[in-house]
Protein backbone atom coordinates (compact mmCIF):
# COMPACT_ATOMS: atom_id res chain seq x y z
CA UNK A 1 0.00 0.00 0.00
CA UNK A 2 1.15 3.72 -0.73
CA UNK A 3 -0.03 6.56 0.96
CA UNK A 4 1.11 10.37 0.61
CA UNK A 5 0.16 12.49 3.52
CA UNK A 6 0.93 16.47 4.49
CA UNK A 7 4.36 17.65 3.91
CA UNK A 8 5.53 17.74 7.66
CA UNK A 9 3.66 14.47 8.61
CA UNK A 10 5.25 12.98 5.68
CA UNK A 11 9.19 13.87 6.39
CA UNK A 12 8.04 12.28 10.07
CA UNK A 13 6.68 9.38 9.09
CA UNK A 14 9.85 8.67 6.51
CA UNK A 15 12.10 9.56 9.24
CA UNK A 16 10.32 7.18 11.55
CA UNK A 17 10.31 4.11 9.12
CA UNK A 18 13.92 5.00 8.21
CA UNK A 19 15.28 4.64 11.73
CA UNK A 20 12.84 1.24 12.43
CA UNK A 21 14.50 0.43 9.24
CA UNK A 22 17.86 0.66 10.92
CA UNK A 23 16.87 -0.63 14.30
CA UNK A 24 15.91 -4.04 12.45
CA UNK A 25 19.00 -3.96 10.11
CA UNK A 26 20.96 -6.42 12.14
CA UNK A 27 17.71 -8.92 12.18
CA UNK A 28 18.31 -11.93 10.10
CA UNK A 29 16.23 -14.52 10.44
CA UNK A 30 17.33 -18.21 10.02
CA UNK A 31 20.43 -20.33 11.41
CA UNK A 32 23.88 -18.83 11.25
CA UNK A 33 26.45 -20.76 9.44
CA UNK A 34 28.83 -21.88 12.28
CA UNK A 35 31.61 -23.57 10.09
CA UNK A 36 31.93 -27.44 9.34
CA UNK A 37 31.32 -30.24 11.38
CA UNK A 38 35.00 -32.07 12.48
CA UNK A 39 34.16 -35.09 10.01
CA UNK A 40 37.20 -36.86 10.92
CA UNK A 41 38.56 -36.34 14.27
CA UNK A 42 41.24 -39.15 14.48
CA UNK A 43 42.87 -38.08 11.46
CA UNK A 44 42.87 -34.37 11.90
CA UNK A 45 44.76 -35.20 15.62
CA UNK A 46 46.99 -37.70 14.14
CA UNK A 47 50.07 -36.72 13.83
CA UNK A 48 51.19 -38.97 10.10
CA UNK A 49 48.79 -41.10 7.82
CA UNK A 50 47.93 -44.37 8.98
CA UNK A 51 49.92 -45.91 5.84
CA UNK A 52 52.87 -43.59 6.32
CA UNK A 53 55.27 -46.57 7.12
CA UNK A 54 54.90 -48.35 3.88
CA UNK A 55 56.46 -45.38 2.02
CA UNK A 56 59.57 -43.48 2.14
CA UNK A 57 57.72 -40.13 3.36
CA UNK A 58 58.37 -37.96 5.54
CA UNK A 59 55.90 -35.16 7.28
CA UNK A 60 57.54 -32.06 6.24
CA UNK A 61 55.23 -29.98 3.91
CA UNK A 62 54.85 -30.75 0.72
CA UNK A 63 55.72 -28.36 -2.27
CA UNK A 64 52.83 -27.28 -4.07
CA UNK A 65 54.64 -28.12 -7.41
CA UNK A 66 55.59 -31.64 -6.66
CA UNK A 67 56.31 -32.00 -10.40
CA UNK A 68 59.79 -30.01 -10.29
CA UNK A 69 60.66 -33.27 -8.23
CA UNK A 70 61.10 -35.59 -10.84
CA UNK A 71 64.02 -33.45 -12.32
CA UNK A 72 62.49 -33.31 -15.61
CA UNK A 73 62.51 -29.97 -17.20
CA UNK A 74 60.52 -30.72 -20.25
CA UNK A 75 57.97 -31.98 -18.12
CA UNK A 76 58.07 -29.19 -16.02
CA UNK A 77 57.41 -26.77 -19.16
CA UNK A 78 54.81 -28.96 -20.57
CA UNK A 79 52.58 -28.57 -17.19
CA UNK A 80 53.16 -24.62 -17.17
CA UNK A 81 52.05 -24.06 -20.61
CA UNK A 82 48.75 -26.49 -19.83
CA UNK A 83 48.06 -24.30 -16.64
CA UNK A 84 48.40 -21.45 -18.69
CA UNK A 85 46.53 -22.82 -21.88
CA UNK A 86 43.96 -25.25 -21.18
CA UNK A 87 40.49 -24.33 -21.80
CA UNK A 88 39.40 -26.28 -19.26
CA UNK A 89 40.85 -23.78 -17.16
CA UNK A 90 39.84 -20.96 -18.88
CA UNK A 91 36.48 -22.25 -18.46
CA UNK A 92 36.34 -22.60 -14.90
CA UNK A 93 38.10 -19.56 -14.50
CA UNK A 94 35.56 -17.76 -16.13
CA UNK A 95 32.86 -19.33 -13.47
CA UNK A 96 34.53 -18.02 -11.23
CA UNK A 97 34.37 -14.54 -12.66
CA UNK A 98 30.66 -15.00 -13.06
CA UNK A 99 30.28 -16.38 -9.43
CA UNK A 100 32.18 -13.31 -7.89
CA UNK A 101 30.10 -11.08 -10.28
CA UNK A 102 26.57 -12.53 -8.44
CA UNK A 103 28.08 -11.56 -5.15
CA UNK A 104 29.09 -7.93 -6.24
CA UNK A 105 25.13 -8.02 -8.05
CA UNK A 106 23.74 -9.12 -4.40
CA UNK A 107 25.24 -6.52 -2.37
CA UNK A 108 24.35 -4.21 -4.85
CA UNK A 109 20.20 -5.45 -4.05
CA UNK A 110 21.19 -3.83 -0.16
CA UNK A 111 21.24 -0.28 -1.25
CA UNK A 112 18.50 2.29 -2.88
CA UNK A 113 18.04 2.32 -6.50
CA UNK A 114 17.23 4.92 -8.54
CA UNK A 115 16.53 6.35 -12.02
CA UNK A 116 16.08 9.18 -14.09
CA UNK A 117 13.25 9.95 -16.71
CA UNK A 118 12.96 13.11 -18.76
CA UNK A 119 9.84 13.38 -21.60
CA UNK A 120 7.72 15.48 -23.56
CA UNK A 121 3.87 14.49 -24.10
CA UNK A 122 1.21 16.53 -26.39
CA UNK A 123 -2.17 16.66 -25.71
CA UNK A 124 -5.37 18.48 -27.52
CA UNK A 125 -7.19 19.99 -24.24
CA UNK A 126 -9.17 21.83 -26.48
CA UNK A 127 -8.61 23.42 -30.39
CA UNK A 128 -5.16 23.94 -28.86
CA UNK A 129 -2.41 21.97 -28.71
CA UNK A 130 -0.37 21.57 -25.51
CA UNK A 131 3.43 20.06 -24.75
CA UNK A 132 4.02 19.54 -21.30
CA UNK A 133 7.73 18.48 -20.28
CA UNK A 134 8.09 16.21 -17.25
CA UNK A 135 11.92 15.71 -16.04
CA UNK A 136 12.22 13.83 -12.78
CA UNK A 137 14.00 11.21 -10.38
CA UNK A 138 12.55 8.10 -9.53
CA UNK A 139 14.14 6.21 -6.38
CA UNK A 140 13.57 2.79 -4.03
CA UNK A 141 14.52 1.01 -1.26
CA UNK A 142 13.52 -2.20 -0.42
CA UNK A 143 14.34 -2.71 3.46
CA UNK A 144 16.12 -5.72 4.13
CA UNK A 145 14.45 -6.09 7.63
CA UNK A 146 14.60 -9.82 8.19
CA UNK A 147 18.04 -10.50 6.68
CA UNK A 148 16.40 -11.86 3.42
CA UNK A 149 18.99 -10.35 1.01
CA UNK A 150 21.84 -10.44 3.24
CA UNK A 151 21.30 -14.08 3.35
CA UNK A 152 21.23 -13.66 -0.56
CA UNK A 153 24.96 -12.28 -0.63
CA UNK A 154 26.63 -15.14 1.70
CA UNK A 155 24.92 -17.84 -0.27
CA UNK A 156 26.49 -16.27 -3.21
CA UNK A 157 29.68 -15.94 -1.42
CA UNK A 158 29.73 -19.55 -0.46
CA UNK A 159 29.13 -20.29 -3.78
CA UNK A 160 31.50 -18.26 -5.44
CA UNK A 161 33.77 -20.25 -2.88
CA UNK A 162 32.83 -23.05 -4.17
CA UNK A 163 33.65 -22.24 -8.05
CA UNK A 164 37.19 -21.04 -6.52
CA UNK A 165 37.97 -24.44 -5.36
CA UNK A 166 37.02 -25.86 -8.24
CA UNK A 167 39.65 -23.78 -10.17
CA UNK A 168 42.05 -25.31 -7.48
CA UNK A 169 40.38 -29.10 -8.26
CA UNK A 170 40.97 -28.38 -11.78
CA UNK A 171 44.68 -27.15 -11.47
CA UNK A 172 45.31 -30.31 -9.61
CA UNK A 173 43.24 -32.54 -12.14
CA UNK A 174 45.22 -30.92 -15.11
CA UNK A 175 48.62 -31.36 -13.77
CA UNK A 176 48.58 -34.85 -12.60
CA UNK A 177 46.82 -35.77 -15.95
CA UNK A 178 49.91 -34.31 -18.31
CA UNK A 179 52.36 -35.49 -15.99
CA UNK A 180 50.82 -39.46 -16.14
CA UNK A 181 50.52 -38.99 -19.81
CA UNK A 182 54.17 -37.51 -20.18
CA UNK A 183 55.20 -40.92 -17.91
CA UNK A 184 53.05 -43.05 -19.91
CA UNK A 185 54.84 -41.88 -23.23
CA UNK A 186 58.43 -42.30 -21.91
CA UNK A 187 57.55 -46.04 -21.11
CA UNK A 188 55.95 -46.91 -24.29
CA UNK A 189 58.87 -45.54 -26.26
CA UNK A 190 61.38 -47.10 -23.87
CA UNK A 191 59.80 -50.05 -24.34
CA UNK A 192 59.50 -49.95 -27.77
CA UNK A 193 62.97 -49.84 -27.94
CA UNK A 194 63.90 -52.41 -25.93
CA UNK A 195 61.56 -55.01 -27.87
CA UNK A 196 63.12 -53.62 -31.24
CA UNK A 197 66.73 -54.58 -29.30
CA UNK A 198 65.48 -58.19 -28.33
CA UNK A 199 63.88 -58.97 -32.13
CA UNK A 200 67.26 -57.98 -33.41
CA UNK A 201 68.84 -60.33 -30.95
CA UNK A 202 65.67 -63.02 -31.68
CA UNK A 203 66.59 -62.82 -35.46
CA UNK A 204 70.11 -63.20 -34.97
CA UNK A 205 69.67 -66.23 -32.97
CA UNK A 206 67.31 -67.48 -35.22
CA UNK A 207 69.59 -66.92 -37.79
CA UNK A 208 72.11 -68.88 -36.54
CA UNK A 209 69.64 -71.65 -35.57
CA UNK A 210 68.97 -71.86 -39.19
CA UNK A 211 72.98 -72.12 -40.17
CA UNK A 212 73.30 -74.84 -37.48
CA UNK A 213 69.82 -76.60 -39.09
CA UNK A 214 71.87 -76.73 -42.21
CA UNK A 215 74.65 -78.47 -40.73
CA UNK A 216 72.19 -80.80 -39.10
CA UNK A 217 73.32 -79.73 -35.16
CA UNK A 218 70.07 -78.40 -34.76
CA UNK A 219 66.13 -79.54 -35.37
CA UNK A 220 63.59 -77.78 -36.80
CA UNK A 221 61.46 -77.76 -33.55
CA UNK A 222 64.22 -75.38 -32.61
CA UNK A 223 63.94 -73.03 -35.66
CA UNK A 224 60.12 -72.85 -35.09
CA UNK A 225 60.39 -71.74 -31.33
CA UNK A 226 62.68 -68.95 -32.38
CA UNK A 227 60.70 -67.77 -35.43
CA UNK A 228 57.40 -67.66 -33.48
CA UNK A 229 59.24 -66.48 -30.41
CA UNK A 230 60.59 -63.36 -32.93
CA UNK A 231 57.53 -62.99 -34.28
CA UNK A 232 55.66 -62.13 -30.81
CA UNK A 233 58.09 -59.72 -29.79
CA UNK A 234 57.59 -57.79 -33.04
CA UNK A 235 53.72 -58.32 -32.86
CA UNK A 236 54.32 -56.60 -29.62
CA UNK A 237 55.60 -53.21 -30.86
CA UNK A 238 52.52 -52.11 -33.00
CA UNK A 239 50.28 -51.49 -30.47
CA UNK A 240 52.90 -49.75 -28.33
CA UNK A 241 53.52 -47.85 -31.12
CA UNK A 242 49.85 -46.88 -30.93
CA UNK A 243 49.78 -46.04 -28.15
CA UNK A 244 52.94 -43.84 -28.42
CA UNK A 245 50.60 -41.51 -30.74
CA UNK A 246 47.74 -41.42 -28.35
CA UNK A 247 49.68 -39.96 -25.56
CA UNK A 248 51.95 -37.51 -27.94
CA UNK A 249 48.34 -36.50 -29.00
CA UNK A 250 46.90 -36.55 -25.91
CA UNK A 251 49.16 -34.09 -24.04
CA UNK A 252 49.08 -31.90 -27.20
CA UNK A 253 45.11 -31.63 -26.16
CA UNK A 254 46.19 -31.17 -23.01
CA UNK A 255 48.09 -28.22 -23.97
CA UNK A 256 45.25 -26.32 -26.40
CA UNK A 257 47.60 -27.73 -29.07
CA UNK A 258 46.25 -29.58 -32.48
CA UNK A 259 47.60 -33.53 -32.43
CA UNK A 260 50.61 -33.58 -33.80
CA UNK A 261 52.26 -30.48 -33.10
CA UNK A 262 54.04 -32.04 -29.79
CA UNK A 263 56.05 -34.64 -32.46
CA UNK A 264 59.43 -32.95 -32.93
CA UNK A 265 59.63 -32.21 -29.44
CA UNK A 266 58.17 -35.54 -27.91
CA UNK A 267 59.25 -38.22 -30.41
CA UNK A 268 62.75 -38.80 -29.24
CA UNK A 269 62.68 -41.27 -26.47
CA UNK A 270 64.30 -40.08 -23.09
CA UNK A 271 63.92 -41.99 -19.28
CA UNK A 272 60.77 -42.49 -17.36
CA UNK A 273 61.47 -39.95 -14.62
CA UNK A 274 61.51 -41.40 -11.07
CA UNK A 275 60.18 -39.63 -8.21
CA UNK A 276 62.84 -38.50 -5.13
CA UNK A 277 64.36 -40.88 -2.41
CA UNK A 278 61.95 -39.47 0.24
CA UNK A 279 58.74 -37.57 -0.27
CA UNK A 280 57.31 -35.04 1.59
CA UNK A 281 53.24 -35.40 2.20
CA UNK A 282 52.96 -33.56 5.49
CA UNK A 283 49.91 -34.94 7.94
CA UNK A 284 46.06 -35.54 7.08
CA UNK A 285 44.94 -32.32 9.40
CA UNK A 286 47.41 -30.16 6.76
CA UNK A 287 45.90 -31.70 3.82
CA UNK A 288 41.87 -31.89 4.57
CA UNK A 289 42.29 -28.18 4.59
CA UNK A 290 44.32 -28.02 1.63
CA UNK A 291 42.49 -30.35 -0.61
CA UNK A 292 40.22 -28.53 -3.38
CA UNK A 293 36.90 -31.13 -2.93
CA UNK A 294 36.90 -30.68 0.35
CA UNK A 295 36.82 -26.94 0.75
CA UNK A 296 34.06 -26.94 -2.34
CA UNK A 297 31.89 -29.25 -0.23
CA UNK A 298 32.57 -26.77 2.71
CA UNK A 299 31.34 -24.12 0.75
CA UNK A 300 28.22 -25.58 -0.92
CA UNK A 301 27.45 -26.33 2.86
CA UNK A 302 27.84 -23.12 3.50
CA UNK A 303 25.24 -22.01 0.87
CA UNK A 304 23.06 -24.43 1.40
CA UNK A 305 22.69 -22.65 5.01
CA UNK A 306 22.16 -19.50 3.90
CA UNK A 307 19.43 -20.53 1.99
CA UNK A 308 17.60 -21.90 5.16
CA UNK A 309 17.60 -18.25 6.00
CA UNK A 310 16.68 -16.60 2.66
CA UNK A 311 13.30 -19.14 2.48
CA UNK A 312 12.29 -18.41 6.38
CA UNK A 313 12.52 -14.55 5.41
CA UNK A 314 9.52 -15.00 3.20
CA UNK A 315 7.34 -15.61 6.10
CA UNK A 316 7.97 -12.28 7.15
CA UNK A 317 6.84 -8.42 5.20
CA UNK A 318 9.00 -6.91 3.09
CA UNK A 319 8.93 -3.09 3.23
CA UNK A 320 10.07 -1.00 0.69
CA UNK A 321 10.68 2.93 0.42
CA UNK A 322 9.61 4.37 -2.96
CA UNK A 323 9.83 7.98 -3.83
CA UNK A 324 10.15 10.52 -6.78
CA UNK A 325 10.56 14.06 -7.29
CA UNK A 326 10.62 16.29 -10.35
CA UNK A 327 9.33 19.23 -12.14
CA UNK A 328 6.83 19.54 -15.17
CA UNK A 329 5.65 22.61 -16.83
CA UNK A 330 3.97 23.35 -20.33
CA UNK A 331 6.93 25.65 -21.29
CA UNK A 332 10.24 25.29 -21.33
CA UNK A 333 11.95 28.26 -20.03
CA UNK A 334 9.59 27.76 -16.02
CA UNK A 335 10.58 23.97 -16.26
CA UNK A 336 12.84 24.25 -13.60
CA UNK A 337 10.62 26.78 -11.06
CA UNK A 338 9.71 26.33 -7.61
CA UNK A 339 6.37 26.31 -9.08
CA UNK A 340 6.92 23.16 -11.42
CA UNK A 341 8.53 21.53 -8.93
CA UNK A 342 6.35 18.28 -7.54
CA UNK A 343 7.70 15.26 -4.99
CA UNK A 344 5.91 12.14 -3.42
CA UNK A 345 6.58 8.81 -1.91
CA UNK A 346 6.33 6.79 0.93
CA UNK A 347 6.64 3.26 2.53
CA UNK A 348 5.21 0.23 0.81
CA UNK A 349 4.24 -3.04 2.53
CA UNK A 350 4.28 -6.21 0.56
CA UNK A 351 3.12 -9.57 2.68
CA UNK A 352 2.08 -13.23 1.42
CA UNK A 353 -0.24 -13.98 3.88
CA UNK A 354 -1.68 -16.87 1.66
CA UNK A 355 1.65 -18.60 0.73
CA UNK A 356 2.55 -19.79 4.37
CA UNK A 357 2.12 -23.47 3.06
CA UNK A 358 4.44 -22.92 -0.13
CA UNK A 359 6.98 -20.95 2.21
CA UNK A 360 6.88 -23.72 4.59
CA UNK A 361 7.37 -26.13 1.64
CA UNK A 362 10.38 -23.89 0.46
CA UNK A 363 11.84 -24.61 4.72
CA UNK A 364 11.38 -27.80 4.25
CA UNK A 365 13.16 -28.07 1.02
CA UNK A 366 15.74 -26.19 2.21
CA UNK A 367 16.76 -27.41 5.23
CA UNK A 368 16.54 -31.08 3.29
CA UNK A 369 19.13 -29.22 1.15
CA UNK A 370 21.29 -28.74 3.94
CA UNK A 371 21.69 -32.22 5.21
CA UNK A 372 22.38 -33.65 2.23
CA UNK A 373 25.43 -31.44 1.44
CA UNK A 374 26.18 -32.01 5.57
CA UNK A 375 26.19 -35.55 4.16
CA UNK A 376 28.23 -34.64 0.95
CA UNK A 377 30.63 -33.14 3.36
CA UNK A 378 31.13 -35.67 5.32
CA UNK A 379 31.59 -38.06 2.31
CA UNK A 380 34.20 -36.23 0.74
CA UNK A 381 36.01 -35.95 3.91
CA UNK A 382 36.04 -39.62 4.39
CA UNK A 383 36.63 -40.38 0.32
CA UNK A 384 39.54 -38.07 0.81
CA UNK A 385 41.41 -39.96 3.34
CA UNK A 386 41.24 -42.91 2.06
CA UNK A 387 42.38 -41.99 -1.31
CA UNK A 388 45.09 -40.58 0.42
CA UNK A 389 45.94 -43.63 2.74
CA UNK A 390 45.37 -46.53 -0.56
CA UNK A 391 47.97 -43.57 -2.37
CA UNK A 392 50.63 -44.26 0.20
CA UNK A 393 50.24 -48.10 0.10
CA UNK A 394 50.12 -48.39 -3.62
CA UNK A 395 53.08 -46.20 -3.65
CA UNK A 396 54.98 -47.82 -0.56
CA UNK A 397 55.03 -51.37 -2.23
CA UNK A 398 55.22 -50.58 -5.94
CA UNK A 399 58.52 -49.09 -4.17
CA UNK A 400 59.36 -52.14 -3.46
CA UNK A 401 58.26 -54.06 -6.61
CA UNK A 402 60.69 -51.58 -9.01
CA UNK A 403 63.47 -53.01 -6.14
CA UNK A 404 63.12 -56.39 -6.97
CA UNK A 405 62.96 -55.77 -10.25
CA UNK A 406 66.28 -53.61 -10.61
CA UNK A 407 67.74 -56.11 -8.54
CA UNK A 408 66.51 -59.00 -11.26
CA UNK A 409 67.62 -56.88 -13.97
CA UNK A 410 71.28 -56.20 -12.09
CA UNK A 411 71.54 -59.67 -11.78
CA UNK A 412 70.66 -60.76 -15.37
CA UNK A 413 73.27 -57.79 -16.85
CA UNK A 414 76.56 -59.99 -14.51
CA UNK A 415 74.31 -62.81 -16.22
CA UNK A 416 74.76 -61.65 -20.04
CA UNK A 417 78.34 -60.44 -18.87
CA UNK A 418 79.55 -63.44 -17.62
CA UNK A 419 78.09 -65.74 -20.68
CA UNK A 420 80.30 -63.42 -22.96
CA UNK A 421 83.14 -63.82 -21.08
CA UNK A 422 82.39 -67.76 -21.44
CA UNK A 423 82.01 -67.16 -25.11
CA UNK A 424 84.94 -65.14 -25.51
CA UNK A 425 86.69 -68.48 -23.58
CA UNK A 426 85.05 -71.20 -25.63
CA UNK A 427 83.30 -72.37 -23.09
CA UNK A 428 79.54 -71.07 -24.52
CA UNK A 429 78.28 -70.57 -27.83
CA UNK A 430 77.15 -67.33 -29.11
CA UNK A 431 73.23 -68.53 -29.06
CA UNK A 432 74.24 -68.93 -25.30
CA UNK A 433 75.73 -65.43 -25.49
CA UNK A 434 72.21 -63.81 -27.31
CA UNK A 435 70.04 -65.79 -25.23
CA UNK A 436 71.22 -64.36 -21.59
CA UNK A 437 71.22 -60.93 -23.35
CA UNK A 438 67.57 -61.90 -24.61
CA UNK A 439 66.85 -62.61 -20.83
CA UNK A 440 68.08 -59.34 -19.80
CA UNK A 441 66.68 -56.81 -22.12
CA UNK A 442 63.12 -58.42 -21.02
CA UNK A 443 64.25 -57.98 -17.68
CA UNK A 444 64.94 -54.38 -18.40
CA UNK A 445 61.63 -54.14 -20.02
CA UNK A 446 59.79 -55.07 -16.98
CA UNK A 447 61.83 -52.76 -14.44
CA UNK A 448 61.36 -49.71 -17.03
CA UNK A 449 57.22 -50.48 -16.72
CA UNK A 450 57.96 -51.02 -12.98
CA UNK A 451 59.21 -47.64 -12.97
CA UNK A 452 56.42 -46.11 -14.92
CA UNK A 453 53.57 -47.83 -12.17
CA UNK A 454 55.90 -46.11 -9.71
CA UNK A 455 56.27 -42.63 -10.90
CA UNK A 456 52.08 -42.50 -11.52
CA UNK A 457 51.78 -43.81 -8.16
CA UNK A 458 53.96 -41.03 -7.14
CA UNK A 459 51.67 -38.55 -9.46
CA UNK A 460 48.52 -40.27 -7.66
CA UNK A 461 50.38 -39.61 -4.25
CA UNK A 462 50.65 -36.01 -4.87
CA UNK A 463 46.89 -35.62 -6.52
CA UNK A 464 45.19 -37.46 -3.18
CA UNK A 465 47.61 -35.02 -0.93
CA UNK A 466 45.57 -32.29 -2.85
CA UNK A 467 48.87 -30.37 -4.12
CA UNK A 468 49.33 -28.57 -7.82
CA UNK A 469 47.54 -25.09 -6.97
CA UNK A 470 48.74 -22.65 -3.94
CA UNK A 471 46.24 -19.87 -3.32
CA UNK A 472 48.33 -17.18 -5.58
CA UNK A 473 47.10 -19.55 -8.31
CA UNK A 474 43.40 -18.58 -7.27
CA UNK A 475 43.23 -14.93 -5.63
CA UNK A 476 40.49 -14.36 -3.51
CA UNK A 477 37.87 -11.82 -4.15
CA UNK A 478 39.80 -9.52 -1.27
CA UNK A 479 42.42 -9.51 -2.91
CA UNK A 480 40.92 -8.94 -6.68
CA UNK A 481 39.12 -5.89 -5.09
CA UNK A 482 42.80 -4.73 -4.24
CA UNK A 483 44.07 -5.37 -7.52
CA UNK A 484 41.02 -3.40 -8.65
CA UNK A 485 41.80 -0.21 -6.64
CA UNK A 486 45.73 -0.45 -7.08
CA UNK A 487 44.66 0.08 -10.79
CA UNK A 488 42.65 2.62 -10.43
CA UNK A 489 45.79 4.34 -8.12
CA UNK A 490 48.01 4.30 -10.61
Amino acid sequence: MMFFPPSETRRRGLRSVVIVALALGGCTVGPDYQGPPDAAPIAADAAGFHRAAMAPVTASPPPARWWEALNDPLLTRLIDTALANSPTIRQVGARVREARATVVERRAGLFPQGSASALARTGMPSSIETILYDTGFDASWELDLFGAARRGVENARAQAGAQEARLADAQIQLAAEVSQTYVNLRDAQRRTALLRLSGEIEQHMLDLTRQRRTFGTASQADVERLDTQINQTLAAIAPLQAQTDQYLDEIATLLALEPGQLDVALTQPATVPLPPATVPVGDPAAMLRRRPDIREAERQLAASNAQIGQAVAQFFPTVSLVGTLGFASTQTNHLFDSDSFDYLGGPTLSWNIFNFGRTEARVREARAGNEAALAQYQNTVLSALQDAETALSRFGHQRENVARLAAAEASAARGAELTRQRQAAGTASLIDSLDTERQRTQTEQALVQAEALLTNDYISLQKALGLGWSPSDVPTMAQQSDARSNEMEN
